[in-house]
């Protein structure tokens, strides 16, 4: 982990260095101003930024915590029914008066196996057999669909060719090698939060996600 310091600068025999991005000790002295000032604010930005991130981690934690324990006292009281739960334990906890909510979501977490190739290759195939005739929508999408960016595959975009209705033997084949690509591994829990002014206003999200803020 990076040294989050006030202070960059190390003291060796003597003189005084800071670390480049090699490792390598540069003396002070050579250090250009404006490597300094960048060094020195970057820092500040980082130990709020770290000190918030553990805020935010400790709130998740307690947040959780407390829903459970509400959940617990519910099935304490009228039995193992009563818990709040919908599809895969999504979940809804609303106050009194309507005016606020928090909801709990469980996503799958998802991995798409080696027949996601074949898919791909089907599809191209049927692209190249359809020319001219295919939708130009069709093709952006499965271009949309199979662009990796950052070695990522677009979910959202192979998920949307499924929704496709395309009445074609080879297209529901790679349709089908498709769905077998796809494998849960896992789910994750997401917390929302929502607040408006009166019980019949629309909803507005309590942004914590700092890239939506």
């Amino acid at each position: 982990m990076s040294d989050l310091s006030n202070d960059p600068v190390v003291e060796l025999n003597g003189a005084r260095y800071m670390r480049d991005a090699r490792g390598a000790y540069v003396p002070v002295e050579q250090v250009k101003p404006a490597d300094k000032l960048e060094d020195e604010v970057v820092r500040k930005v980082m130990r709020f930024a770290r000190e918030l991130s553990d805020q935010i981690a400790r709130f998740r934690g307690h947040t959780f915590e407390d829903l459970n324990a509400f959940q617990s006292l519910l099935e304490q009281e009228y039995g193992a029914d009563a818990r709040k739960g919908g599809r895969k334990g999504n979940t809804t906890f609303q106050s009194y008066d309507g005016t606020m909510k928090v909801q709990v979501a469980i996503a799958d977490l998802i991995v798409f196996g080696p027949s996601l190739q074949t898919a791909k290759k089907l599809i191209d195939a049927c692209l190249i057999e359809w020319g001219g005739e295919s939708r130009p929508e069709i093709r952006a999408l499965v271009n949309s669909a199979f662009a990796v960016e950052r070695g990522q595959i677009n979910r959202a975009g192979l998920f949307g060719l499924l929704r496709l209705d395309i009445d074609d033997a080879r297209w529901a084949s790679a349709m089908q090698a498709l769905r077998d690509a796809i494998r849960v591994i896992g789910t994750k829990s997401y917390l929302r939060f929502y607040m408006r002014e009166t019980a019949d206003a629309p909803w507005a999200a309590v942004t914590i996600d700092l890239a939506a803020a």
